[in-house]
């Protein structure tokens, strides 16, 4: 068994290239009117993700008196979300291979108008259940083909910040519906919700498909005409293009891979990279903090309206921080500064609830958990909660790209599903305890990242995963 060849740019004897001079601008450096308008129609997507996501908190009080809903009926209708999304992301990868990433995005655009419709003329609480789940089962798709998509078209210098940047608009998403609770009906929210999905199915229309997907079905010509829309007509696509073939080509020859291949050997490392910082992402604690944040709150003692008005606004600067950051510092450093100041933040709280046990002053009490908590959200939202996603688009081979991304997108979604229902049972048993094992996750989070995640920051997508996967013949 010998090893193959490297994945490097080859000159290709079917590849014209231009005479020297004939193009100036790099093609890895250029940020063209065609990719902003991409990059930003597969946004929409994700800002309605986030509308998504902050509506059920938003639309609790409105929801349950106007339907009359008990605590158990609204419990389902805000957790079944999370449902739809693991279903969603079991079948994204595969939705994206066989359709492409164009249209993937544009039937998560479908799932959303049904969502939206069946809350918005909802009479009961089926019509709301078959609503959030369909709409969940959109995200699970999204969550996956937008990282994915945007990656494969922009430049490998400026790569990171765009898909980092998916996160920063799901988080004004999230901050807008929680916003627009305090002044809006339930309904009127949903006919909010429905704006984006509209404007992203009439901006598909003008955006290219991905050229390695492309690649990938071997449609060539378009591949070229698509990296020149992409990357300007003066650019020199050439190498790039050479090296996408060349890349896709290689795997391609490989076997057809199932989910069950993906455990071969010369997968594991960029698969145990993919599972292993999601699951480290969520158990660190961030979808219990998100979800029951007004309860912890008022159990330490502080302003329940405050606590999370701050935690809504403190995301979003912090978010955009790792927009321009991802390029700057690297995927590496950022997650390991994150996932310290994670673990800080778990640790204050925990203290906080601690001396709440042992009769220290309740002031004090508050004053930890609200500034662990702040803490924890500027760390989360500066590295943890967009870098593993960045990752998740650039470690995976073409091959298995589909069957890695659902696995990957299904274990943050099932471990999210499992923090946010124990988190009352644990909280219950011990305030502090909970928070402590966060912290121990969190900081365990930084020595997976020391010891396993390469740096990818700018480096092509052929160059990455040609150095961590072992092509074996």
């Amino acid at each position: 068994m010998e090893e193959t060849r490297p994945l490097l740019v080859e000159r290709r004897p079917d590849i014209v290239e231009p005479a020297a001079g004939e193009y100036s601008s790099s093609s890895t450096t250029t940020t063209t009117a065609v990719l902003l308008l991409a990059t930003f129609v597969t946004f929409t997507g994700s800002f309605d993700s986030g509308c998504a996501s902050g509506y059920s908190s938003a639309a609790e009080s409105g929801i349950r008196e106007d339907l009359g809903l008990t605590t158990a009926q609204y419990s389902v209708f805000a957790s079944i979300f999370t449902f739809g999304a693991m279903l969603g992301a079991t079948v994204s990868g595969k939705i994206a291979d066989l359709i492409g990433r164009r249209k993937s995005i544009w039937l998560c655009d479908i799932f959303y108008v049904m969502g939206w419709l069946a809350i918005l003329f909802a009479k009961g609480v089926w019509w709301l259940d078959f609503g959030r789940l369909t709409m969940g089962f959109g995200v699970g798709i999204h969550t996956y083909v937008a990282s994915v998509y945007v990656a494969e078209i922009t430049p490998k210098k400026i790569r990171g910040g765009f898909t980092a940047a998916n996160m920063l608009v799901l988080c004004f998403g999230v901050s807008l519906m929680f916003f627009m609770g305090n002044v809006l009906t339930w309904r009127t929210m949903a006919i909010i919700g429905l704006v984006p999905c509209f404007v992203q199915s009439v901006g598909m229309f003008f955006i290219p498909e991905s050229p390695r997907w492309l690649a990938k079905i071997g449609r060539e010509k378009e591949l070229e005409n698509t990296l020149r829309r992409l990357r300007g007509k003066n650019a020199d696509i050439f190498s790039e293009m050479a090296e996408i073939k060349d890349y896709t080509e290689t795997f391609e020859q490989l076997s057809k891979t199932s989910i069950l291949n993906l455990f071969e050997r010369r997968y594991a490392h960029p698969l145990t990279i993919g599972v292993g910082i999601m699951l480290l992402q969520q158990f660190g604690g961030s979808n219990g903090i998100l979800y029951y944040a007004s309860s912890i709150f008022e159990a330490a003692g502080c302003s329940a309206s405050v606590g999370t008005t701050a935690m809504a606004i403190i995301q979003i600067p912090f978010t955009a921080l790792n927009v321009i950051l991802v390029d700057k510092s690297g995927r590496r450093p950022l997650l390991m500064v994150s996932a310290a100041g994670t673990c800080l933040g778990n640790i204050l709280v925990g203290l906080g609830f601690l001396f709440q046990g042992f009769q220290y002053s309740s002031e004090l009490c508050a004053i930890l958990v609200l500034s662990g908590i702040l803490i924890y959200m500027a760390s989360y939202s500066a590295g943890m909660n967009a870098t593993p996603y960045t990752l998740m688009s650039e470690i995976f081979p073409v091959n298995i790209r589909g069957s890695a991304g659902s696995l990957v997108i299904f274990t943050n979604w099932f471990t999210a599903w499992i923090v946010s229902y124990s988190f009352n049972f644990l909280f219950d048993w011990s305030p502090p305890g909970v928070f402590f094992i966060f912290a121990a996750i969190c900081g365990s989070t930084i020595l997976f990242v020391a010891k396993l995640v390469p740096e990818t920051k700018g480096r092509s997508l052929e160059e990455i995963q040609a150095s961590m996967t072992h092509l074996l013949q």
